[in-house]
């Protein structure tokens, strides 16, 4: 016989006589001398020797596989019998592939590219990618794709084309292979040493794998040659007899003997070793009172291999919190600790997958594995496998060091097996493959569990995922996930699924672990020292281990005959809920500075109510719980709506930037879908169910502005600073509007949705066609036809926008195609709460507004600033009708008039934003009005009076508008006006007295004597207590723990006394006063169907759906006059208390605009008259005091008064607000100007050399004849041998260190500017500029800024001086300056230090000397001296005229061509330094503007420095 080292040419002999033999009649010796070759050629100890020993054993077995005959020509023979009709294609990581969603029916599905372009794919949704794990072709599989997207090769071949297989042809493979294979398996338990404390080091595995390439490779090269060939090696690998035969250790062969005693310990150290004494143990125990980690303590193997020292510690701790909760017991019970515990090989195939798990899935294994799923026996017994194996993937995934690599690979095997649905079906059904699933997911979490501390901290028994663990923050459960969420993909899995209760139960429990993770605490006095980033694993998990599962799940429930699904579910989530609110010790009151974004029980419970009713006309009473779990339920997703707010208002700051990265990805569009729109679903469906007193009560509490809802002028905010008081008012309007606006589920089709969602984002920003796919929220239902890409989207695209074309920029680079909305979608469309909902940062919604104005302005359908426009709503589901009640309760009608009364008399904290949510509220409350009144009908009572009698007698907006409130009582602090009022004699009236009912009078008579008292907290409290008594006397008796007043009621707080306020108004009384207020003109209403009634009959007017808030307001009294008779004839009277009972006469629009622009100019002048007489009186006050020389007489001063009564008035327009208007005193415009420090006139030199750059040492970049060295030289002279303030007084400082101040030429209110800036600091991390220092971009032309210079209040006078400089000589010049010095007390510079405007010019002063460093500040001996700020202000002054003569080329009168782009702000600069200097005394003798500029005696310098005065002062102004 031949030995191991014989030629190649008696290796084909020996082969050729063995195959003759084999096929002969002495065939049984010729089987023991073949088994005997092999071992010797094939012996672990043989492949020791290297490279050598291992091609020498390949080429035996490619030998003998051939018979004797050329390799190639074997492998051409075997190919021709090839029966597959699947590719089967296999390709690792990066490779490139398609999938096509057209044919696809797994949404898994892909191909490769000869089979792509073989196929017929045209017009198909398709893309090419770049594979992450490596996946398999599916061409050829009709359970994953559809025929007719088959390759041409693989459409047409089949079996009945294929001759048999002759016998000899591969008799010698179906000898030879199963020697072959089982001496893989002993190379790889020889080469694997389980370690006592660590892992088997890398490197070492590496080694043994590196020697078993070629025998991978060599197996690999078999898989490729046909199905024939996958035949016989299939036969290999699963027959049990073969694997008995070989690798049971029985027998006299050493070598066998110790290889078998390495697996049984390798088996050992996996915790999977003679499981059979341990089936029984415990598992009939386990029952509703004991500890979902109880199973850790049954497979006690989990927890020593599974996880370092570490785990087990954070295991035995969570275990206490996890001691009374309710674990029910798995479906398959039986099953349920073999999931962990047994592994029981039987056949080549399970040991070969063992050890792949146990090497961490080495790519070239990996693929062999995958070459063979073409034949379907394999497939099967491999995917059986592979789930038998499925908890040890698990421990060993969790162990690996190469967490990521080892995922890509279990995934790149596990799609290619779960992607099927029949096969996947099969195994669910034999293997228990759901069962195993949710186990080991189960087992996978419960090793890194920690104790909530939501809520009760010391008492919870509640335990959450640590999302600090590598577990989350690496993603290690993602194969395992994904894998789940891929068979749920299968209708016959996912109703299997939904089938089984004891399965819910667990995947319950599952869930469970992730409420409430990730738990933000407030800090509310440093800083926190570090910034966790947990929440990135927090949201990921909540993703893809609780919303992805729950969306394919979702995808089951679309008819009707899956009803009991659905309330499995339900029923089944609301347990577990149950079981967490008693977990946590919840009652009603949350828990304050505490926020979790993770309430995956609360958001099944919301989806799959919404399924319920949308898709399977479920009854929504039948699945719902009480009201006292409504309740509950309501509290925590209110919860993180309120925080949302806290965070943009930087309540939470101190928390670090996460916090606001939680709040963005909270609405980010990849996770909308899945948190924030379920969280308002869930609160819609509460609302529609509970009492509507009790949740808008709850809703304001939770927004801590109770205490701000009084109608007092003065107010204590006992939980909340007075700083965020108006933007979490705004937020809590904002959130009411969102949850009665919203139809996401509440009737609202796909396509309607899909639609809304683009309108909303193409609004925000014109968008590429791939941004947009990004932006719209992911329907994970792949079959819905919305997914991004599908011919819905694009459909709904071409009909909402048009497509801009790319084009070319000059600079060669091309700007991308965009898509932007069409005008019918502005016109119609443009829905301001869809954008609120969708945007991340709050730029988004002002950028809306920015192109919904330009587009107003284009069409010509408004002019002016519009307010975000009403849009009619789709029609309410009937099951949520009830959502109406929140618009007509009496709650909210109080807080409706209580805002509407303090906007209208100015209180603080109150913006145009409160506003317009207030009027958005009264217009969806009559847009979905109960029912219109009858003539008759006085008050629409609506059923029994349950609370705020005193306030409104019904609840029905319509009736409520037109009630009169007479008086108030509130609770003020002592120091407020409202103290000193007297009680008064009655309360309550309607708008007509000839229309009171008996009812209204006897009710009149009731609270005859008393004022209205009003407060939330108090009776959302009783509204509570009302509903547990209920429950608790239909139920048994059940003690609760008395709930903790987190929040105070109006009143409680004793520094506060009660106090009687005259009100006397109605909502439609105060809509008709704001409508004069907001158009600056008294008597600006007039009902418009006095001249036209057939707006009555057709109130949907075009001109009422674009405008600002004045239209809002016409338009909801219009609404309300259609809705009923007596508010109409209310609305009318009101409007003739105030405005004589003359129509008015009909005009055009023409004739209007000029009558208006009489108006304002008389206006103007009447302004003029008045401040030009204020200004001359106090000109005279300030030359007495500060410049002590002789003042003009009074009546002279109103002589030049009344002469200048033609100037008109300056008239600055607000680049935030839009308004156009004078600037006064109390509400300053200021001028948006960049102060910079500046040494450039500090360069200026007197030689006429030009400047070289220093090439050595000795030469200077800087020489000493610079001005600004020359002038430190001689201020250092004079200060030397004169006092320190006669030297201050003769140098002027800024020509290094100067502060130079430069505007765009734009103009804002300062209040404006103060609002812009706070919105600049919600959006502080995206900045590139510091907000903190006052830093910003001006709103119009986006320049850079970082001040507000203050526009003194005034006329054009100083303007309207100037004339033609050029035409006069030097001279007259000359003489027109002394003129004004003479003049000078004509000209205002002094003003009130108690207005808003000296205070803005105060701060823009300290602004200009932070501009520049201290020392430029502080030139005298003394430090701290007046003669400093003395120096610095007219120096300023000087830096800015000499730097203004620079840009304007030398002349001040003629400038340059540099001057076309510059605008000057000199006119303010110069008011708001003379402001300030006129504090400082100054000699009498001492002439200021000869000083500013320096005038030298001789005359050629008088007339240029005279010049230079010339055009500073009046030039400029």
């Amino acid at each position: 016989m031949a030995g191991t080292g014989a030629s190649s040419r008696d290796k084909r002999a020996t082969a050729m006589r063995l195959k003759v033999a084999l096929g002969g009649e002495n065939s049984t010796a010729a089987a023991g001398e073949l088994r005997a070759l092999l071992e010797r050629v094939l012996a672990p100890a043989a492949g020791s020797g290297g490279g050598e020993a291992a091609g020498e054993a390949l080429e035996w077995c490619r030998c003998l596989l051939s018979g004797g005959e050329p390799w190639d020509g074997f492998v051409q023979a075997v190919r021709a019998y090839d029966p597959a009709t699947l590719c089967g294609l296999v390709w690792t990581a990066n490779f490139v592939a398609y999938r096509c969603r057209t044919c696809g029916i797994s949404p898994c599905m892909s191909l490769c590219a000869e089979c792509f372009h073989q196929g017929e794919h045209a017009g198909h949704d398709y893309n090419m990618f770049r594979s992450q794990a490596g996946g398999a072709c599916d061409c050829g599989d009709s359970n994953v794709m559809r025929e007719a997207g088959f390759c041409k090769r693989h459409r047409i071949k089949s079996n009945a084309n294929v001759p048999c297989v002759p016998k000899d042809l591969l008799m010698m493979s179906e000898l030879v292979l199963p020697q072959f294979i089982f001496s893989l398996i002993q190379h790889l338990r020889e080469g694997y040493n389980e370690p006592a404390l660590d892992l088997p080091s890398e490197k070492d595995l590496h080694k043994i794998l590196q020697v078993l390439e070629p025998h991978v490779s060599f197996l690999e090269d078999l898989t490729k040659m046909g199905g024939a060939m996958r035949s016989v090696l299939t036969q290999v690998l699963t027959s049990q007899q073969f694997y008995k035969d070989l690798s049971s250790g029985v027998g006299e062969n050493a070598c066998a003997k110790k290889s078998h005693e390495k697996y049984l310990i390798a088996l050992k150290g996996s915790g999977l070793a003679f499981p059979e004494d341990k089936l029984a143990c415990g598992m009939e125990e386990q029952g509703a009172g004991t500890s979902t980690l109880a199973i850790q303590g049954l497979a006690g193997a989990t927890a020593t291999s599974g996880q370092g020292d570490s785990s087990d510690e954070e295991d035995q701790d969570g275990s206490q919190g996890v001691g009374k909760r309710k674990r029910v017991k798995l479906s398959s019970s039986t099953k349920d600790q073999s999931i962990m515990d047994v592994l029981k090989h039987k056949c080549f195939l399970e040991e070969l997958l063992f050890w792949t798990i146990k090497y961490e899935f080495p790519q070239k294994m990996v693929t062999f594995l995958l070459n063979m799923l073409p034949d379907q026996d394999y497939k099967v017994a491999f995917t059986k496998t592979f789930v038998q194996h499925y908890a040890f993937i698990m421990k060993t995934l969790k162990k690996s060091h190469e967490s990521d690599t080892m995922s890509n690979r279990i995934v790149h095997i596990s799609v290619q097996l779960f992607s099927n649905e029949e096969l996947a079906r099969q195994v669910t059904e034999e293997c228990q493959l759901l069962d195993i699933m949710v186990t080991v997911l189960l087992y996978m979490m419960e090793s890194c569990l920690i104790k909530s501390e939501l809520q009760d901290e010391e008492n919870s028994l509640h335990v959450v995922v640590n999302c600090g663990e590598a577990l989350l923050k690496n993603n290690t459960y993602w194969p395992l996930v994904s894998d789940f969420i891929n068979i749920l993909s299968h209708q016959s899995v996912a109703k299997k699924f939904l089938e089984d209760h004891g399965l819910l139960v667990t995947w319950m429990n599952f869930v469970s672990f992730f409420q409430g993770m990730n738990l933000n605490k407030r800090e509310l006095n440093e800083h926190v020292e570090f910034e966790s980033q947990t929440y990135y694993a927090a949201f990921a998990a909540e993703l893809e281990a609780c919303a992805q599962p729950m969306w394919g799940l979702l995808s089951h429930c679309k008819v009707r005959e899956t009803q009991e699904y659905t309330r499995n579910v339900v029923r089944y989530c609301l347990e577990a809920l149950q079981d967490w609110f008693d977990a946590i010790n919840f009652v009603d009151e949350p828990a304050p500075n505490q926020v979790t974004f993770h309430l995956p029980l609360h958001r099944y419970f919301a989806m799959f109510l919404s399924k319920a009713v949308k898709c399977q006309e479920l009854d929504l009473d039948t699945i719902l719980p009480d009201q006292e779990m409504l309740m509950k339920l309501m509290i925590h997703p209110l919860q993180i709506q309120a925080s949302l707010s806290e965070i943009h208002s930087n309540m939470w700051v101190r928390n670090g930037l996460q916090i606001k990265g939680q709040a963005m990805t909270y609405v980010q569009s990849h996770f909308c879908n899945s948190m924030i729109d379920p969280d308002i679903y869930l609160l819609q469906v509460c609302a529609s169910r509970l009492d509507p007193d009790y949740f808008i009560s709850s809703v304001f509490e939770r927004f801590k502005v109770v205490d701000l809802l009084t109608m007092a002028s003065q107010h204590q905010n006992t939980v909340l600073d007075s700083e965020h008081e108006r933007s979490m008012l705004e937020g809590a309007l904002t959130f009411l509007v969102l949850l009665l606006s919203l139809r996401l589920h509440l009737g609202m089709t796909d396509d309607e949705i899909l639609r809304a969602e683009m309108v909303a984002q193409l609004c925000m920003n014109d968008r590429t066609h791939s941004s947009l796919l990004d932006l719209i929220p992911e329907n994970p239902n792949p079959k819905s036809g919305i997914i991004p890409g599908s011919l819905s989207f694009e459909s709904v695209l071409s009909a909402v926008a048009d497509f801009k074309a790319p084009v070319f920029e000059p600079g060669g680079s091309m700007q991308q195609g965009m898509y932007t909305p069409k005008a019918e979608v502005w016109d119609k469309e443009f829905d301001p709460v869809m954008v609120i909902l969708r945007t991340v940062y709050r730029r988004d919604v002002q950028s809306a507004m920015d192109r919904y104005t330009a587009f107003l302005k284009q069409s010509g359908k408004f002019p002016g600033n519009p307010w975000p426009p009403y849009k009619k709503r789709t029609p309410l589901h009937p099951s949520y009708k009830g959502l109406v009640k929140l618009l007509h309760c009496k709650t909210l009608h109080i807080v409706l008039f209580t805002l509407l009364y303090k906007i209208l008399m100015d209180h603080q904290n109150l913006s145009e934003h409160v506003l317009c949510m207030v009027l958005y509220l009264i217009e969806l409350g009559l847009e979905n009005s109960p029912e219109r009144e009858s003539d008759e009908e006085v008050e629409s009572t609506g059923g029994p009076e349950r609370c705020h009698d005193s306030w409104f007698p019904g609840s029905n907006l319509v009736s409520n508008m037109r009630h009169f409130i007479n008086y108030v009582r509130v609770r003020v602090p002592e120091t407020a006006p409202e103290v000193k009022k007297e009680p008064p004699a009655s309360t309550s009236s309607d708008g007509l007295a000839s229309s009171q009912s008996s009812r209204r009078k006897s009710l009149q008579r009731e609270n005859s004597g008393t004022a209205q008292v009003f407060s939330l907290v108090a009776e959302r409290r009783k509204k509570f207590q009302e509903i547990i008594n209920r429950n608790t006397s239909e139920a048994n008796q059940v003690v609760r723990p008395k709930a903790s007043m987190k929040w105070s009621a109006p009143g409680a707080t004793p520094q506060l006394t009660t106090a009687i306020l005259e009100v006397k108004e109605s909502m439609l009384s105060l809509l008709i006063k704001l409508h004069h207020k907001l158009s600056g003109k008294q008597n600006s209403y007039y009902p418009p169907w006095l001249d036209d009634v057939d707006v009555l009959i057709h109130p949907e007017i075009p001109r009422y759906s674009h405008g600002d808030g004045m239209t809002a307001v016409e338009r909801i009294l219009l609404k309300a006059a259609v809705q009923s008779r007596l508010n109409k004839r209310i609305i009318e009277e009101i409007c003739r208390k105030v405005t004589p009972p003359v129509p008015p006469k009909k005009i055009s629009s023409a004739e209007k605009k000029t009558l208006d622009k009489e108006e304002r100019r008389q206006k103007a002048r009447e302004r003029q008259q008045k401040l030009l007489a204020e200004f001359a009186s106090r000109q005279k006050s300030f030359m007495e005091t500060a410049m002590d020389v002789e003042s003009p007489d009074a009546d002279i001063a109103m002589e030049i008064a009344t002469s200048e009564q033609h100037v008109s008035e300056a008239i600055y327009d607000c680049v935030i607000c839009g308004q156009s208007g004078p600037s006064t005193e109390e509400r300053p415009t200021g001028l948006v100007v960049l102060l910079q420090a500046s040494s450039v006139l500090g360069q200026c030199r007197n030689s006429t050399e030009p400047k070289k750059l220093p090439t050595t040492e000795e030469e200077q970049i800087y020489p000493w004849d610079t001005c600004a060295a020359l002038h430190d030289v001689r201020l250092t002279t004079l200060q030397r041998y004169f006092k320190d303030s006669s030297c201050l007084q003769a140098v002027s400082i800024g020509w290094e260190g100067g502060v130079y101040v430069q505007t765009c030429g734009h103009t804002l209110h300062i209040d404006c500017h103060k609002s812009y800036m706070e919105s600049l600091r919600n959006d502080q991390v995206l900045q590139g500029f510091s907000v903190d220092k006052g830093e910003f971009t001006c709103p119009l032309c986006r320049q850079f800024a970082n001040s507000v210079l203050p526009c003194y209040p005034g006329n054009n006078v100083e303007r309207s001086l100037w004339q033609s400089h050029s035409n006069k000589c030097m001279q007259d010049l000359v003489q027109e300056v002394e003129d004004l010095q003479e003049q000078l007390g004509t000209f205002p510079v002094s003003i009130s230090s108690e207005t808003n405007l000296s205070k803005e010019m105060e701060s823009v002063m300290k602004d200009i000397k932070s501009t520049t460093q201290k020392k430029y500040t502080d030139y005298s001996k003394s430090p701290g001296s007046p003669d400093n700020d003395f120096l610095f202000m007219y120096s300023v002054a000087r830096t800015n005229l000499e730097l203004e003569l620079v840009h304007r080329g030398g002349n001040l009168c003629s400038g340059g061509a540099s001057t076309a782009g510059k605008r000057s702000c000199l006119n303010q600069l110069f008011h708001v330094l003379a402001m300030h200097m006129r504090l400082y005394s100054i000699d009498s003798a001492y002439n200021p503007w000869r000083k500013l500029t320096q005038t030298m005696q001789d005359k050629n310098s008088e007339l240029c420095i005279s010049k230079l005065l010339y055009s500073g002062w009046i030039w400029f102004q």
